[in-house]
């Protein structure tokens, strides 16, 4: 028994040195740039092929907070607004179209998800005796929702429960939905790969082999009719560059319409151009026409304001200059559009026209590749400002105050400055490696300034109230997770992208999307998350505190 005695004040006094050297040794900036550096090493070891990548920072940041670190005040909450005004950016240009085709799904997956916690919340204070505003904190820590916290602990005088069903919730609600979402890419590689390469809602293609086949026109029904009021051209990703006169390809003329044995140069994938030849006709032979089909064709950038948030449909390049888009090149990845696809900021363009009309479309689409490295400050700091503010803004329902918080506000006018891409002066668009810096920094402090607030209260949690609100905790998440997953994707048919993407969404997980935007390059998750979220982060907002007003008169 003294033998026990001895070893646990050696233990003692070892974690009070380690306890004391850290505390005044290293100063909070220090200590913020100490954790997130050491989270980023650990965040790059491969256990199993499974690494956490900046989600590895949580856990140095939780274990810093235990020996009494902390971070300057006000980093976390700048790092989390910059981090989701910058996934709103991202999110913007195929958000909303996302939202029409599947906004109803995903509202239906997050309120899903949330109220599903709320009755596994319920009823494990029901059974287990639980206070409620004990249950109420540890539904909010299982969804990681500040706003939720904020919320109950506006609506009861037991603040304190309120903080440790948090403060025990929070770190298992981030661990459990990075690790799921880490095992579930792993384990459906090859169909996250398939959902990659998938099309998107605005008809860009991922890379595929693009060829050109030159057809002779012999369907009577599209004779004297446009390219364009042919439907073909606008539901599949190919485009007329070329037709043959005299024996030379040349591009088409402003004015063209179908003529009876007119031979035209379409480009495009394998998929898409049987289906173009079946509507206009048979395959012939140009070989040795083709040879010259690349002359007159020239590469630009787009940086102009006038000409990207437009559909090439909108923007007439053909009827007004007589120049066709043959080609786009978009973050790596090449693929020929259709007339509906959205002209993006930095899209590279290949066209096809007379020398004259391609010098008059540079000065419309802009190329000024330097304007593709230049970051506006004034736009950022005006956004996030404009999402602060949006996000303190409250709406009254009763006794309850509901706001979409630091996480909802900039997330919101990012996803508005994103789609539009310019508001006035302010621009909702940045070169890709300043974003991603902006992104990876905020995220970074995000976690470093919730692991440490959570790391210095966790370990007194546990050892007063044992391992039953941990379990409890635990099916607060699991439940809702294995819930929201499994219906999205046997009952809707999403994508896994999209179902993890919805699922991480609804259970307000931004650690989870962490996880996904760095496991892989498509936007299917981002588009689901931000689909979802705002659903989900209302509802939990309204029903955290709703819940324990119905719990406190049961559990008394």
């Amino acid at each position: 028994m003294s033998s026990r005695t001895g070893s646990e004040t050696v233990v003692s006094i070892l974690d009070e040195c380690v306890h004391r050297v850290l505390r005044y040794r290293l100063s909070p900036l220090l200590a913020l740039l100490g954790v997130i550096a050491v989270g980023l090493l650990v965040g790059r070891i491969s256990l199993f092929g499974i690494s956490l990548g900046t989600s590895a920072i949580l856990f140095i940041a939780l274990l810093a907070g235990h020996f009494g670190m902390s971070v300057p005040e006000g980093m976390g909450t700048i790092g989390l607004a910059l981090f989701v005004y910058c996934v709103g950016i991202s999110a913007g240009p195929t958000f909303f179209r996302g939202l029409a085709a599947q906004g109803r799904t995903m509202s239906i997956l997050g309120a899903m998800i949330v109220l599903t916690g709320a009755v596994v919340a319920a009823a494990a204070s029901k059974i287990l005796g639980l206070p409620a505003e004990l249950t109420g904190g540890l539904m909010a820590g299982a969804l990681t929702s500040t706003p939720a916290l904020g919320a109950i602990t506006e609506s009861t005088e037991q603040t304190a429960s309120v903080a440790v069903g948090f403060g025990v919730a929070y770190p298992i609600g981030i661990v459990v939905v990075v690790v799921f979402v880490q095992l579930a890419i792993k384990f459906g590689l090859k169909e996250a790969t398939q959902s990659t390469s998938a099309p998107s809602d605005d008809g860009m293609f991922a890379e595929g082999t693009i060829q050109r086949r030159a057809v002779q026109v012999v369907n009577p029904a599209i004779i004297g009719r446009r390219p364009g009021d042919v439907e073909i051209f606008n539901d599949s990703g190919c485009q007329i560059s070329r037709i043959q006169i005299n024996n030379y390809w040349q591009p088409l003329a402003p004015e063209y319409t179908f003529g009876l044995d007119d031979k035209v140069l379409i480009v495009g994938e394998e998929q898409d151009l049987r289906r173009v030849v079946e509507t206009l006709g048979v395959v012939t032979s140009g070989d040795d026409a083709i040879i010259d089909a690349d002359h007159q064709r020239k590469t630009l950038v787009v940086t102009s304001p006038e000409v990207y948030g437009r559909t090439l449909k909108e923007l007439r390049l053909r009827s007004r200059f007589g120049i066709t888009v043959v080609r786009i090149r978009r973050h790596d990845i090449e693929f020929v559009p259709s007339g509906r696809t959205r002209i993006e900021f930095g899209d590279t363009l290949t066209l096809v026209g007379e020398m004259p009309n391609l010098a008059k479309v540079q000065g419309v689409v802009g190329h000024r590749p330097r304007a593709l490295n230049e970051t506006d400050l004034l736009s950022l700091a005006v956004g996030l400002a404009a999402g602060i503010l949006v996000g303190r803004t409250s709406l009254e329902f009763g006794t309850i105050s509901v706001s979409l918080g630091v996480a909802g506000g900039p997330l919101m006018v990012g996803l508005i400055l994103g789609h539009f891409r310019r508001i006035g002066p302010i621009r909702g668009s940045y070169p890709p490696a300043a974003q991603m810096l902006m992104t990876e920094g905020g995220l970074a402090l995000f976690l470093s300034d919730a692991g440490m607030d959570a790391g210095a209260n966790i370990a007194p949690v546990l050892a007063e109230h044992g391992v039953t609100l941990a379990a409890v905790a635990a099916a607060i998440v699991v439940i809702p997770l294995a819930v929201g997953f499994i219906a999205a994707r046997y009952v809707f048919k999403l994508t896994l992208l999209q179902s993890l993407g919805a699922t991480c969404g609804g259970m307000t997980s931004t650690p989870g999307l962490a996880a996904l935007t760095t496991a892989t390059d498509s936007s299917q998750p981002v588009t689901s998350y931000v689909a979802a979220y705002p659903v989900a982060l209302v509802i939990i907002t309204v029903a955290a505190p709703l819940l324990v007003e119905l719990l406190a008169p049961l559990t008394q």
